[in-house]
């Protein structure tokens, strides 16, 4: 048992630092290529926050076990929305932009549909995964496309100053931020092997699936990037990019993460009855409820913040129930299908309907000041 710990622990704190150096490196040597901040913050950050779900689900699928990868994936996302922006709302309300709400939320709903729709068959083949990548790379260059028309000076300061260092440039330098680069690669390779020998391991040693462990251990353990981001941002202020975060993590995981998987394994990546049936529906209804929350004064409140912390206890309950075989796992689903959701259903339409009625007011007050 103490030889699985050390795995997975070791792993996991091998995966963070090559994750971290990789970000360091890549950012700085696209910042001595002339690539602006805003740029590096929305791409090779954010890639480089999800470089731990993409080794692990890359790994995972390498040595036959599959449903740690997808696991992994949709465990991320789930745990990206509910926990990281349930703790961080709860920490202080969340600023939601307009880009968000209009754009990048309504991609994330409809990138989690059609991942769903895909892996009905049983499996994310090839070219879905090569499907998935191509309409990440049109994400890409939309966000290269829209950076380039920011002219908002305060937008491109936050930037420069949250991800680009101010260094000399040298050629020292750029030796130092490649070799970040192939130092972090190769740490996110050694750490996710014994990260995924250790989770295996330890699914066999308690007897629970590899999935279960994907859902929770792995998926908690890759995340921890984008935990440790949202929630620093959360505490100094910088309430947009806790959420920005998040949004764009979930992108990539699946438009990235689960596509390159798909496209390197051979035949691509089984997806089992059991994330058919619970795991990626769950994802989807996560999503689709981002959608009512942050329209809500563009703000995520801490009431809604202990809903989405709520609603991961509430999943990792009935996972853990439900792989130890309890008696009580099947009522307790039924309870929370039954009563919860729809209560929560109707509690977010509610909130839903009366900012439909405070926008409406104010636009009224408006034309009539004209």
């Amino acid at each position: 048992m103490v030889g699985i710990l050390l795995l997975i622990l070791g792993g996991l704190a091998i995966l963070v630092a090559g994750a971290e150096l990789l970000v360091r490196g890549a950012s700085r040597l696209a910042a001595a290529l002339g690539i602006s901040p805003l740029v590096i913050g929305l791409t090779v950050v954010a890639f480089g926050t999800s470089a731990p779900e993409l080794a692990v689900s890359l790994q995972s699928t390498f040595n036959g076990q599959p449903d740690l990868a997808v696991g992994n994936v949709v465990g991320s996302n789930i745990l990206n929305v509910l926990l990281i922006l349930g703790l961080s709302a709860l920490i202080t309300p969340l600023v939601v932009s307009q880009q968000l709400v209009r754009l990048d939320v309504p991609i994330m709903i409809g990138a989690s549909v059609l991942v769903w729709v895909l892996a009905l068959d049983g499996a994310i083949g090839q070219l879905e995964g090569g499907l998935l990548f191509a309409l990440m790379i049109g994400y890409l260059l939309f966000l290269f496309w829209q950076a380039r028309r920011e002219q908002n000076p305060a937008v491109v300061a936050e930037y420069s100053q949250e991800f680009v260092a101010d260094e000399p440039k040298s050629a020292g330098r750029f030796l130092l931020n490649g070799f970040y680069v192939v130092a972090g690669l190769a740490m996110l390779t050694v750490g996710s092997r014994l990260f995924v020998q250790g989770a295996s391991e330890l699914a066999r040693l308690f007897g629970v699936s590899e999935l279960v462990i994907g859902l929770t251990i792995v998926a908690l353990g890759t995340s921890l990037p984008e935990v440790a981001a949202s929630i620093v941002a959360a505490i100094k202020g910088e309430r947009d990019i806790a959420v920005g975060n998040v949004v764009g993590s979930n992108l990539f995981n699946l438009l990235s993460v689960l596509a390159l998987t798909a496209l390197f394994a051979r035949g691509g990546v089984p997806v089992s009855p059991g994330a058919l049936a619970l795991d990626i529906p769950f994802m989807v209804a996560v999503a689709i409820a981002c959608l009512p929350i942050f329209v809500t004064r563009n703000l995520i409140a801490r009431w809604e913040g202990a809903l989405f912390f709520g609603y991961y206890i509430a999943y990792t309950a009935y996972l853990l129930l439900d792989a130890t075989g309890h008696p009580s796992a099947a009522r307790y689903f039924d309870f929370m299908l039954i009563f919860v959701a729809p209560l929560t259903v109707i509690t977010l339409m509610v909130s839903l309907w009366r900012e439909w009625l405070r926008r409406r007011e104010r636009k009224m007050a408006v034309q009539a000041t004209r």
